[in-house]
């Protein structure tokens, strides 16, 4: 299918896929998409897809491939493949393409019918063109296999045979809006003497022979419809010889005069072929014959039925005329369908549809005889969005669809190109005849027409039957309270009805009736039967008496469990702990310990779980029983339905009687009976056993219900071979451990598990004990009791899948479990539900399954890995029998957002000591990193996301493993982040250059920090793995049949050493990277001033130029005074700069000490920096941090200076700008060249002036103590 609008189109390849019911259904893909335009302003006016026929033999009559044919405004036709390759172009005529129409090659119906050759029309505003469909199928061909040469290897070329086309000037009429190519016919001697004398006159001469003419249907204005007539062999076709050319370097695309050019251009020559046109050769004058003159009435569009003896004609009035296309005359008229589209289905007869009730020797009656073809019409008026199914030539309407109004009806008109009166025989049908678009719901839909709605004669037996369906629909639709006078009317209907396959029909329709009780349905049906049995053997159809059968024995079974559901049945039996351990042969504390487990199961999953009040377990309509069973040879098997189907089902069956309202023992008696197999019915139980988990952990007495329909089944006849032995394993075991092990339902699955094993360790003592029975004395077979158990491969089964079910659920516990408080805003990612856990998941997950399940929980629920060290430690103290005052005060240090954390502790306690190797701390970590990081590189914005993937890096032990991860982080999710953001740093517009990165500048602010955090983690870990031995990668004892991807610590494992120089180096632009971001620094040329990267060497090494040093300086200079100002600088909200730079960029850095180690990487003297970290310290009046630095400082006398010049600036803020009379007083008392200097000082350069005098005065006095160490006096 393609779509096309102007320019652009979109090809649709139809594909075979599952829908959301479980059914596979045919849908349409898009296969291409894009610009078909290659001249300038051109627009697609028609396109055709055309199937061509397969050359092989093995698919002789199949379609090999679809061709696309394409009209533009500017003349060209061209032809693409479905993959949008263009494979030929053509320029016939200069005008633009009206319309493309397609006629391929039919099996002549009878002797005398002309065989028509395939052809491909085009339709201009004054001419037509009609190719040869032998000529096109050659060249199409040709020039696809070209493509694929040229695609492997290139530089072959290859000349197809050339396109031969007739071209018609179409003369004596205004408007052409469509036409129709009739094809090639000949005149009857009566009908060839008329046209002679009316073209010629009176003395007008004929040939012996009627010429063959071919005939075209034109529609427009003046005339309305124009029939023409060119005879054939008075003109010569043309030949449109086409150039192929080879997609290669050295080669392009050829064009010659004659025709268009293939294959792909450069620009120059795509200019060269749009200056110089091919030459278009010129038409053949052709005048119209004669016509249907109206001139109010314009003609709209043409539609030629199948057998090519009818057209309908839509025009501006709102009709539809069908035209005899031989006679030329308009032979019946449709009123009130403004704006139609019309299109015909023809449908051939099927003799073997019908089974005579008498033998008919008549050569009609045979198999043999000819089919009858009928033909219908289809119309779609979209302005009342209805489609109708007409009769031709004078039927009625045999049908009308309510549809949209803004549908497309397509109709071809063609089949398969390429095919001959012999591969046709073998064609089966690949395409629609007709079908409807409907846009709004995104559908295609097809017409299907009964062959019988073309029959008139009112004594046909199948138009009485279908009659009789009609009226038997109209009754089952009725709303009558007298259901007895319904049920004789339908039994009457029903037997008069003739043929077996409608009779069928017939009984199926009142079947799934949904008003008709159940008596109606088996008086029903019971009447039908003992009607066929008591006819004579040789008019009794015997499929429909084995259908009617098998539907009467489904309806019994159905009668049946009905009346076992409804009778009121109750145990008396008390059912007390004792008795379930019993039951599943279990002590008093593997007892308690189940039922603690499903109890924490039970709490956490019914947060999460949703039931409606409403639903009604047990009942199922006999309509929709019917649907779910088939009845075939004495076995009834269950047809392919959905697992909600599935449950419903086995509810019907099960379900009273796993509450204890129903007798176990006569449910089952009645379904083996009914021939349904004891594997299909434990299949059913399971489902409705698993499915019903909640009702189930409510009730626990439906274990006992379960126990004793598992034994009764287990009883059945096939059930457990009579072959079986302790050393095989059982198909029915195995089948009930395989629905557990597939189940998400874990507390359903470990409970019918336990009842499972009880079972077959039962009947495995039973067969034990009967054979010892025969080998040993009597006295000593006494001994045997219930106390040991038979050693069987099937019970080491059982117990390792209740070891698998037990680790499941627990599990599943942990991650039905939430924190309870969450004060912040969750992401979408976050907000995502989990998957559901079962066995068989885990064992598909690979050694990583598990702890990525429990990664994806942390992830959803934003746990700290400081909660997730904490349980490992309970779990190490439990098990070293420490005390746990440590582990108190370590949850004391959890922050307030993660102290509500409800039963997370302790699941996460018992989930490290039921999974001591897949959940191990260090395994968690690497796994928890790992989805932090992928979520985040998801949505970048998130940048938390990333802040705790670095959190659950450093608090990776091993670090093997923690070099691994950090090393897969940087090279999948990292690398090239950062060197955008690296190179973004040199752009003059860095706001408008965020879309490199893909993130904003908040957000890489934080990415950069974190960046420089794995760095250095990847740099200590790189040190410390040497002193480290590999760790040893366990799976628990009950896990070792997993299978699946390789896990992410195995990955990690396997990652090479690093270049820690060249890490070192990316760890140091990375600081300076975060640096500019952080504190937002201006005027920054990046890789000019620090050559990062530049040059032959790609690490710096040498003796550095001076000026490159010094505006190094500058720059660590700028980056140590924008750190003190965040972080002294005197805001409103004293206190909230802190709060608001751990929030936006994670935990912040020590930005001096970074300085200084930046100072040492980039050969810049690391005193100059202590120094002015100091001033800057005294400048924003934190003068008791800047006491602590100077201890650091090397050169003193230089600092001194500096310092001084801080004292003056101070002093003159005090002594000069306050003006007060004390501080006037005292400048009066200084000497002249003391209150010189302090008049010169500019206090403005100080970033807090509020600093108290005694603080200056204890800083005059450093000053002091300095001058006297260096120089000895002060002065």
């Amino acid at each position: 299918m393609v779509i096309t609008r102007e320019q652009k189109a979109v090809f649709l390849v139809s594909k075979w896929k599952h829908s959301d019911k479980g059914k596979e259904e045919m849908q349409f893909a898009v296969g291409w998409s894009g610009s078909l335009g290659v001249e300038e302003g051109e627009c697609v006016t028609s396109a055709l897809c055309i199937p061509l026929a397969s050359q092989k033999r093995s698919s002789t009559g199949r379609p090999d491939w679809t061709c696309i044919v394409v009209g533009f405004t500017s003349g060209y036709v061209r032809f693409y493949t479905e993959s949008g390759v263009l494979l030929l172009s053509q320029l016939l005529n200069e005008d633009p393409v009206l319309q493309l129409k397609c006629r391929t090659y039919e099996i002549p119906r009878h002797p005398g019918v002309t065989e028509q050759n395939e052809e491909l029309s085009i339709l201009y505003p004054a001419a037509i063109v009609t190719i040869d469909g032998f000529s096109l199928f050659q060249s199409l061909r040709a020039c696809r296999n070209q493509v694929a040469k040229a695609a492997a290897s290139g530089n072959e070329n290859i000349q197809p045979p050339p396109l031969a086309y007739k071209k018609w000037g179409l003369q004596d009429i205004d408007t052409i809006i469509d036409h129709a190519s009739i094809g090639i016919m000949t005149l009857s001697p009566f009908d060839q003497m008329k046209t002679a004398s009316n073209i010629g006159g009176y003395n007008a001469a004929i040939k012996n022979s009627p010429p063959a003419m071919s005939q075209y249907i034109t529609v427009g204005s003046n005339p309305f419809t124009g029939f023409f007539y060119a005879l054939e062999g008075s003109t010569q076709p043309l030949l449109s010889h086409v150039a192929l050319a080879v997609a290669s370097k050295l080669t392009s695309a050829l064009f010659n005069a004659a025709s268009g050019w293939l294959g792909w251009k450069s620009k120059h020559e795509e200019e060269a072929v749009q200056k110089q046109k091919p030459k278009v050769e010129p038409a053949t004058p052709l005048a119209v014959r004669f016509g249907l003159p109206d001139s109010r009435r314009h003609g709209e569009s043409i539609c030629l039925s199948p057998c090519n003896t009818l057209a309908a004609v839509t025009d501006d009035f709102g009709r539809i005329i069908l035209l005899d296309v031989a006679r030329g005359i308009a032979i019946r008229m449709w009123k009130g369908y403004r704006d139609a589209q019309t299109g015909w289905i023809q449908i051939v007869e099927d003799l073997h549809e019908r089974v005579p009730e008498k033998v008919d020797f008549s050569p009609f009656g045979s198999p043999q005889g000819p089919s009858r073809v009928a033909q219908f019409l289809v119309i779609y008026a979209p302005r009342r969005g209805i489609l109708e199914v007409w009769s031709t030539q004078q039927g009625p309407r045999v049908g009308a669809f309510n549809v949209g109004k803004h549908c497309r009806l397509l109709y071809p008109g063609y089949k398969i190109m390429g095919l001959n009166n012999v591969t046709s025989q073998n064609w089966q049908p690949q395409t629609y005849q007709i079908c409807l678009v409907d846009p709004v719901s995104g559908s295609v839909k097809t017409v299907n027409v009964p062959f019988h709605l073309a029959l008139s004669d009112k004594k046909s037996e199948r138009a009485k039957d279908m009659h009789l369906v009609k009226k038997l629909g109209a009754l089952l639709k009725a709303k009558s309270p007298n259901l007895d006078l319904i049920e004789t009317e339908i039994k009457e209907l029903i037997l008069d009805i003739k043929y077996p396959a409608t009779k069928k029909q017939a009984l199926e329709s009142i079947l799934a009736s949904i008003r008709l009780p159940f008596s109606c349905l088996r008086n029903i049906t019971q009447t039908l039967m003992d009607t066929l049995q008591n006819q004579e053997l040789e008019c009794v159809d015997e499929g429909l008496l084995q259908f009617c059968a098998n539907k009467l024995k489904l309806l019994h079974l159905y009668e049946s469990v009905s009346q076992l559901n409804s009778i009121d049945f109750h145990s008396d039996t008390p059912f007390s702990d004792n008795d379930l351990a019993v039951l599943l042969r279990l002590d008093e504390k593997e007892l308690l310990k189940l039922q603690a487990l499903l109890e924490k199961y039970k709490q956490e999953n019914s947060r999460t779980a949703v039931r409606f009040s409403d639903d009604k377990d047990g009942v199922l309509p006999v309509k929709t029983f019917l649907e779910y069973l088939d009845y075939e040879k004495d076995v009834i098997n269950i047809k392919k339905i959905s697992e909600e189907d599935r449950v419903a089902l086995g509810s019907f069956f099960f379900w009273k009687c796993l509450c204890g309202e129903s007798s176990t023992e006569d449910m089952c008696h009645a379904l083996e009976s009914a021939g349904l197999s004891p594997q299909l019915l434990l299949s059913l139980l399971l489902s409705v056993w698993l499915s019903k988990e909640k009702d189930i952990l409510d009730k626990p007495q439906s274990v006992c219900c379960l126990h004793t329909m598992l034994c009764l089944l287990s009883k059945m006849k096939v059930a457990i071979e009579e072959t079986w032995d302790s050393q095989s394993v059982s198909p029915w075991w195995q089948q009930m451990r395989t629905a557990c092990i597939q189940s998400e339902h874990n507390g359903a699955a470990l409970l019918s598990a336990h009842v499972g094993h009880a079972v077959a360790a039962h009947i495995s003592n039973s067969l034990t004990e009967k054979k010892f029975s025969q080998t040993v004395s009597g006295t000593d077979s006494e001994a045997l009791t219930d106390s040991w158990e038979a050693l069987s491969l099937d019970t080491e089964y059982w117990k390792l899948l209740l070891k698998q079910l037990e680790d499941c659920l627990l599990l599943q516990t942990l991650l039905h479990s939430k924190v309870n408080a969450s004060t912040s805003k969750a992401s979408s990612l976050q907000a995502e539900p989990l998957p559901k856990l079962s066995v068989k998941k885990l064992l598909e997950g690979g050694k990583g399954g598990i702890a990525d399940s429990v990664a994806k929980w942390i992830f959803k629920q934003d746990v700290s890995p400081e909660v997730l060290k904490l349980a490992n430690k309970e779990r190490d103290a439990e098990n070293s029998d420490e005390p746990k005052e440590g582990i108190n005060r370590g949850l004391s240090e959890v922050s307030e957002v993660e102290m509500d954390l409800g039963a997370i502790p302790d699941l996460l306690h018992l989930a490290y000591k039921q999974f001591p190797c897949s959940l191990e701390l260090d395994v968690l970590h690497a796994h928890c990193c790992w989805e932090y990081v992928v979520q985040w590189n998801k949505d970048p914005e998130e940048a938390l996301f990333f802040v705790r993937s670095i959190e659950h890096l450093e608090h990776i032990l091993n670090a093997h493993v923690q070099n691994g991860i950090a090393l897969m982080m940087w090279n999948t999710f990292l690398v090239k982040r950062f060197s955008a953001a690296t190179y973004l740093m040199d752009k003059p517009f860095l706001c408008l250059c965020y879309r490199d990165v893909g993130m904003s500048d908040t957000a890489m602010t934080s990415f950069l920090g974190c960046c420089w955090d794995l760095l250095q983690t990847l740099m200590e870990a790189d040190v410390s793995r040497d002193e480290m031995q590999v760790p040893v990668l366990d799976t628990e004892d009950a896990w070792l049949a997993v299978e699946g991807p390789v896990s992410i610590v195995e990955l990690a494992l396997e990652q090479r050493h690093i270049h820690y120089p060249l890490v070192e180096h990316h760890s140091v632009l990375c600081s300076l990277l975060y640096a500019v971001m952080r504190f937002s620094l201006k005027a920054v040329n990046f890789l000019g001033l620090f050559f990062l990267f530049r040059g032959k060497n790609l690490l710096p090494s040498g003796e550095m130029d001076a000026n490159f040093i010094s505006v190094r300086q500058q720059f660590l200079l700028k980056v140590v005074s924008a750190a003190v100002q965040a972080r002294h600088a005197v805001t409103k909200d004293k206190g909230s700069s802190d709060e608001a730079m751990t929030t936006l960029f994670g935990k912040d850095q020590d930005w001096p000490v970074l300085a200084l180690d930046l100072a040492h990487h980039l050969q810049v003297s690391e005193d100059v920096v202590r120094r002015h970290y100091v001033g800057e310290l005294y400048s924003y009046g934190a003068d008791h941090l800047g006491e602590e630095a100077i201890l650091q400082v090397q050169d003193k006398e230089v600092l001194a200076s500096q310092l001084l010049v801080l004292i003056g600036q101070r002093l003159a803020h005090a002594v000069l700008r306050t003006q007060t009379r004390e501080g006037l007083e005292l400048l009066a008392r200084l000497p002249p060249t003391l209150c010189t200097w302090l008049k010169a000082m500019n206090p403005q350069d100080l970033q807090n002036t509020e600093v108290p005098i005694a603080t200056t005065a204890k800083l005059v006095n450093k000053v002091m103590s300095f001058y006297q160490k260096t120089t000895g006096s002060i002065v």
